[in-house]
């Protein structure tokens, strides 16, 4: 699942490292919070691994409005 970090693909298609990264954190700090993950967590899924996969599946984006991010 980490793998996927390792290729541009999840990069370009949120449209930068930056933006990943802010993206990333974001849905992880909501995961800590309590909210529930938008895909099917298998078993000894990390929070990580939940947030790449909601990522890979479409599942999250980044909000350009709400995140002040250009």
């Amino acid at each position: 699942m980490i793998e996927a970090l390792k290729s541009d693909e999840i990069v370009h298609k949120i449209g930068g490292r930056f933006k990943l990264t802010a993206l990333i954190q974001r849905r992880m700090l909501e995961l800590m919070d309590g909210a529930r993950p938008l895909v099917d967590r298998a078993h000894g899924m990390t929070d990580l691994e939940v947030v790449i996969e909601e990522i890979l599946q479409d599942k999250i984006t980044i909000d350009y409005e709400a995140s002040g991010i250009p």
